[in-house]
C-alpha cells in the first residue's frame, strides 16, 4: 500500500498547514504550477515527489518536470498532466495520451476546482486536486490524500481551507 498526496496549482506558497495534511503521506504528486524550484526542492525533501509543469511556470521549471508524466503505483498506472480538463471534456493532447495509455488513474490540475469523477468510458478515475496555494480566484484551498492498494484506490480525504475573500 502505498499513500498519495496529491496537489496542484501551489504557486510557490506551501505553509505548515499543508504540510501537516502531507505528513503521513509516501509520495506526493504536483499537478503543476509549482511556482518556484525552491519550491520543488522544498517538497522532494519532505518526501519522494512526481511533478508535471504548468502554465504559469518558467522555463527553468519546464526543464526539471515534463508537461506528462506516465507512472505506476502498485498496479494502478496513472497519468498526470496540468491542463487536462475532465470526462467528456479532455484537452486534446490529454484526451489523446488517455487513449494510448489507458491508465487507471488521470490526475490534471488547473482548474483551482476540486473534482474527482470516474470516467466509465475509459474506466479512469480523474482527479483534479483544486488548487492548493493563495494565488487565484478559488476561494477554497483544496489537496487530496488516498492509499493505492494494489489496483484500488482507496481512504480518500479531501483537505480544504475554510473558504476565503478573494
Amino acid at each position: 500500500m502505498t499513500k498519495i498526496g496529491l496537489l496542484s496549482d501551489t504557486h510557490a506558497y506551501f505553509d505548515s498547514d499543508m504540510r501537516k495534511f502531507l505528513e503521513p503521506v509516501d509520495q506526493i504528486w504536483h499537478a503543476g504550477d509549482i511556482g518556484s524550484a525552491q519550491l520543488l526542492d522544498d517538497l522532494r525533501q519532505f518526501r519522494p515527489v512526481t511533478a508535471v509543469f504548468g502554465n504559469i511556470d518558467d522555463t527553468n521549471m519546464r526543464m526539471m518536470v515534463p508537461e506528462f508524466q506516465v507512472f505506476t503505483v502498485g498496479q494502478a498506472k496513472v497519468v498526470m498532466t496540468h491542463i487536462g480538463g475532465y470526462p467528456g471534456r479532455y484537452e486534446p493532447k490529454a484526451r489523446k495520451m488517455l487513449l494510448a495509455e489507458r491508465p487507471q488513474i488521470f490526475v490534471s490540475g488547473h482548474s483551482h476546482i476540486l473534482k474527482v469523477m470516474y470516467d466509465k468510458q475509459l474506466q479512469c478515475l480523474h482527479l483534479n486536486p483544486g488548487a492548493a496555494g493563495v494565488y487565484g480566484f478559488h476561494t477554497v484551498r483544496t489537496m487530496l490524500r488516498f492509499t493505492i492498494d494494489g489496483a484500488n484506490i482507496k481512504d480518500l480525504e479531501v483537505w480544504q481551507t475554510p473558504k476565503r475573500k478573494v
